[in-house]
C-alpha cells in the first residue's frame, strides 16, 4: 500500500506533524462535502449520501487529531505553506476523478486512493524525519491510514464494480460559461 511521495521538507516536530495531519483530514471533509453537493446537484443521491458519510468519518479523524493535539501549540500554517506533493493535500485532491454518474463503488475507490496517498505521505514523513517522536507518530499514522484503506476495501466489496459504459449519457448536462 505504500507509494512514493515527493512530499514536504522534513517535518521537524510532532506539533508540525499534527498541523499537517489536521489540514489533511480537514481537506478530506471539505472534499467529500463538495463532492456530495455536486452529486446532489445531479440527482445522484445515493452517492451524495455516501460522500456525506465519508465526510462524517473524516470528521471523526479530525477529533482524533484534536485530542492528540491537546496541550500542544501547533504551528499556524497558511494553506499555501503546506508542502504537499503536487500542491494538494493527499486526501483533498482528485476532484477531477469524480463523475456525475459515478456509482458507490467509484466513490469508495476515490476515498481509498486518498487514503493510500495519506499512507505514502506519512511513510515519507517517517522516512525523512530525524526526530524520534515524529518518526513514531508518523508510523502510527501510517498504520491508522492503512486500516482505513483495508476498511474501505471491505466496504467496496459490497458494491459491484460497474460495467463498462456506466458513464454513458445520451443527454449529458450542459455546462454554461
Amino acid at each position: 500500500m505504500s507509494g512514493s511521495y515527493n512530499g514536504p521538507r522534513t517535518i521537524r516536530s510532532t506539533e508540525e506533524l499534527l498541523a499537517y495531519s489536521l489540514a489533511l483530514e480537514t481537506e478530506a471533509v471539505d472534499r467529500f462535502n463538495d463532492l456530495a453537493d455536486q452529486m446532489e446537484l445531479h440527482h445522484n443521491y445515493e452517492v451524495a449520501e455516501l460522500f456525506r458519510k465519508l465526510a462524517k468519518i473524516e470528521g471523526l479523524h479530525i477529533e482524533n487529531v484534536n485530542r492528540a493535539s491537546a496541550g500542544r501549540e501547533l504551528p499556524s500554517l497558511q494553506a499555501w505553506e503546506f508542502e504537499w506533493d503536487g500542491g494538494e493535500s493527499p486526501e483533498g485532491g482528485a476532484m477531477e476523478d469524480a463523475h456525475y454518474l459515478m456509482q458507490p463503488w467509484h466513490a469508495i475507490e476515490l476515498a481509498m486512493q486518498g487514503e493510500k496517498r495519506a499512507v505514502a505521505f506519512f511513510r515519507h514523513v517517517a522516512d525523512t524525519a530525524s526526530d524520534d517522536g515524529v518518526v513514531a507518530m508518523a508510523l502510527e499514522l501510517v498504520e491508522e491510514e492503512e486500516e482505513h484503506v483495508a476498511l474501505l476495501m471491505q466496504w467496496q466489496e459490497r458494491f459491484p464494480k460497474p460495467d463498462a459504459g456506466w458513464d454513458d449519457d445520451l443527454d449529458p448536462p450542459t455546462m454554461l460559461e
